[in-house]
């Protein structure tokens, strides 16, 4: 096995290590079906918070929502809109503390908001794991288990750093909230939809927030030599389509001139077949600007051009399914299902189509589309499930520098750029509560490491484990003097 770190990369020793092998050891799965939901793992998950961070616990107040937590480090000029109350749990841990908000809204002023969320997705290919997915295991090289980068490991690093500059001393000038959501993997709405509100309904408004999303990837973007920090400032939205067809069945020797399978067939064709049109949006054109000293000849130029070649730039992108997502609102057909037997003329076809809209297409403009390009009124066309919009206009807010410059000092010589996260994060629910938006952790992963990610042997190296504790620690130093 390969590790993607420099020669005299930074580590974390074992009993760092072992802290968030702990966490990783809880089976804190995220199920559709929400009674395969195991409570007392997300309640042990808890507890090893609470024994492993005690200066934390002393510290801070928080809030509990469901099994997601919300933390206020109350900042040296914030007005006391949390009070700590010692709750039956608290008096036993003896150092816990929980709160509750008092006060006027809207009266405290906010540095930051840090996310991260407790929930992993479940394991499919327990056998293909060289050690058990929810192991554990240390190596010398390797953390490794389910969470290990989605997203336990940030959420540990950001209480390794509280617990570390609570230790040093350090009290922010502002108020610092820490929000960890149990539920992210099945679209966030108990957590981070309930924890969001609570800040809203507080009148928060941060300075800066900061969750999952953007890596410093080594030898993915094509013509850059060196490494790629990119800090995701949005995100793309969501949504899956339904088709449906119902037929009066029958036998397969006598079939009428098309079959359900067959409509239906033909629908999923024509939606994969007219993609949504290329756009080069603005924050790719920001995200291709801020690399263009960095990459070689002749996409040097090409760049240069971009403001007025963006056509030929978006098609370019769009050559590779890597770069394709930055450039159009992507389709994906996932399911097709239909028939009970081969000589059984099915009366019922389905099939789901998932789309990861680009920001200034919607929700709704996806089912237009679908529509209107299968132009057929016996295909069933409705939404399935939770749908979330894009960010609105996504770019670099005023705090943005201050997030790339501890990146830099993490991982020197870096490309810092902008982009979008494909994916939905707990983030689109305080999209509003802070002018700031960055979703990034620096640590660095070639493109096998990304296939890890909700896969196969998940695992994170002790070195990125340190670039990812320091990155923390060296952020609250900047967001303490806010």
């Amino acid at each position: 096995m390969t590790s993607t770190a420099p020669t005299h990369a930074p580590t974390v020793d074992d009993a760092t290590a072992e802290r968030l092998a702990g966490a990783l050891r809880c089976r804190t799965v995220s199920h559709e079906d929400h009674s395969r939901i195991d409570p007392a793992e997300f309640e042990r998950l808890t507890g090893h918070l609470e024994k492993c961070f005690p200066l934390v616990h002393a510290h801070l107040t928080w809030e509990s929502f469901g099994h997601s937590r919300l933390y206020r480090w109350a900042g040296s000029q914030a007005t006391e809109h949390l009070v700590g109350t010692a709750g039956p749990e608290a008096r036993a841990a003896g150092s816990a503390r929980q709160g509750t908000h008092t006060g006027e809204p809207g009266a405290e002023a906010v540095a930051a908001i840090l996310l991260a969320h407790m929930d992993v997705v479940p394991v499919d290919d327990h056998d293909g794991w060289p050690y058990p997915p929810f192991g554990g295991v240390v190596d010398d090289e390797f953390i490794w288990g389910r969470g290990a980068i989605d997203d336990k490991s940030r959420m540990i690093a950001i209480l390794e750093a509280v617990e570390a500059a609570l230790r040093d001393g350090v009290e922010p000038t502002q108020t610092v909230y820490l929000a960890f959501g149990h539920d992210e993997e099945i679209f966030g709405a108990d957590g981070a939809g309930r924890m969001s509100r609570r800040l809203r309904d507080a009148g928060v408004r941060a300075r800066l927030l900061v969750d999952e999303g953007g890596v410093i990837t080594v030898g993915v973007a094509e013509g850059i030599d060196v490494p790629v920090a990119t800090i995701m400032v949005g995100e793309k939205g969501f949504a899956t389509v339904r088709l449906s067809v119902t037929d009066v069945g029958g036998h397969s020797s006598m079939p009428g001139r098309q079959t359900a399978v067959g409509r239906l067939a033909r629908a999923v064709a024509r939606i994969q077949d007219h993609p949504f049109p290329l756009r080069l949006t603005p924050v790719a054109v920001d995200m291709l600007t801020r690399v263009r000293k960095f990459v070689t000849e002749p996409r040097r130029t090409l760049l240069g051009l971009v403001n007025v070649a963006g056509p030929i730039a978006a098609r370019v992108l769009a050559a590779r399914p890597q770069t394709e997502a930055l450039v159009r609102t992507t389709t994906a057909p996932t399911v097709i299902s239909g028939g009970v037997k081969s000589n059984v003329l099915p009366q019922r076809a389905e099939a789901y189509v998932n789309f990861r809209i680009l920001p200034g297409d919607s929700v709704a403009g996806v089912l237009a589309h679908c529509r209107k390009v299968v132009r057929d009124n016996g295909v069933t066309i409705e939404l399935d499930g939770t749908c979330s919009e894009p960010s609105t206009d996504p770019s670099a807010g005023p705090d943005f520098d201050v997030v790339a410059d501890v990146a830099r000092a993490v991982v020197p010589g870096l490309a810092v750029t902008v982009g979008v996260v494909p994916a939905a994060t707990d983030s689109r629910y305080y999209d509003d509560l802070a002018r700031t938006r960055c979703n990034f952790a620096p640590i660095m992963l070639s493109a096998a490491d990304l296939e890890r990610i909700h896969g196969t042997g998940e695992r994170i190296s002790r070195a990125n484990y340190a670039r990812l504790i320091r990155f923390n620690r060296l952020l609250i130093d900047r967001i303490a003097a806010f």
